[in-house]
């Protein structure tokens, strides 16, 4: 077993997994697993920089990883940073930052770099399971990109497409600064035309529509799962590996899109950071299984950071 600690900075949150990996078996043990909202990608769509309050919220979670890390004696530490990142054009603070803190320079990531580590995360377990046939389709709807993978036992085809939760409410549901309460029809329909935009640029190069089982990823989808099993507070154990219907998700969708944001922060397994942008995510979940035909989505909370910690224990 090789002790490895792997950050995954996305849009929205910031993420940490300690664990103890073995290369050879695949087998991975958690040893602390904790995600900050910290809303990194705040008007990174409208501004093309990274705001000085998103970089300190995201500064002082690095230093809340740094104690966890050393603490837990990790051998081997990887940064990963994403969407976001990558688009900013005073990424240079944030690569100076994360050095100071925890001693490492994160690696901003193409692509479909972070969509090979997602696939990886999600399907290293699923492995052997009769009761999902191959092709997956492995989709990571993250804050500002979502990933699109399909592959058997390796990835044979990957996209990543600019329609996260946060990009998404940023760009359609916000008005004078502030979320519609809830967002109007119309908002709702060019969010819509957006994500089949970006849906059609995803299928030039990964044949979604080939896919037997979808496996989705991040926070979008375990909120939906975690609403559709009417949980009292969010569950990993629950979330993990569940299976949503195409109806399920569709009526928690249309209620979201619905809501307001009193409603929907009241939900029990809700997490505030994603109260405003939930039903952004949510839609984006939709279309997807609408495109692909899916009845089901399986989710998985083994996602790119699962995808680093492997990928980590394999090159120490």
């Amino acid at each position: 077993m090789t002790r490895v600690a792997a950050v995954d900075c996305g849009t929205n949150s910031i993420r940490l997994l300690v664990a103890d990996v073995d290369p050879a078996t695949g087998q991975l043990v958690d040893l602390d697993r904790r995600m900050t909202i910290v809303r990194l990608g705040q008007g990174v769509d409208k501004t093309g920089r990274l705001a000085p309050e998103a970089l300190e919220r995201t500064f002082a979670a690095c230093r809340d990883y740094a104690t966890v890390i050393k603490e837990l004696g990790a051998e081997r530490l990887r940064f990963v940073a994403t969407s976001a990142s990558r688009d900013a054009s005073n990424r240079d603070d944030f690569v100076r930052g994360v050095l100071d803190i925890l001693g490492v320079e994160p690696e901003v990531i193409t692509g479909d770099e972070e969509a090979e580590l997602s696939f990886t995360g999600a399907t290293k377990e699923l492995t052997g399971r009769d009761d999902l046939a191959k092709p997956y389709l492995v989709v990571d709807i993250g804050g500002g990109s979502t990933e699109f993978v399909v592959g058997d036992d390796a990835v044979r085809a990957a996209r990543s497409v600019n329609i996260g939760c946060v990009r998404m409410t940023e760009r359609h549901l916000v008005r004078d600064g502030k979320v519609t309460d809830p967002p109007t029809p119309d908002q709702i329909t060019a969010m819509r035309a957006d994500i089949e935009a970006a849906l059609d640029l995803a299928e030039q190069t990964v044949p979604l529509r080939e896919a037997r089982t979808l496996v989705g990823l991040a926070g979008s989808v375990t909120t939906v799962s975690a609403i559709a099993q009417n949980l009292p507070e969010y569950d990993t154990d629950a979330i993990h590996h569940s299976r949503v219907s195409y109806d399920r998700v569709r009526e928690i969708t249309e209620s979201l899109l619905r809501s307001t944001h009193a409603e929907r922060a009241a939900i029990p397994s809700m997490h505030p950071g994603r109260v405003d942008v939930i039903g952004a995510g949510a839609l984006v979940l939709l279309s997807i299984m609408e495109r692909v035909g899916a009845t089901e989505v399986v989710v998985s909370e083994h996602d790119i950071l699962d995808g680093i910690a492997f990928h980590t224990a394999l090159t120490s």
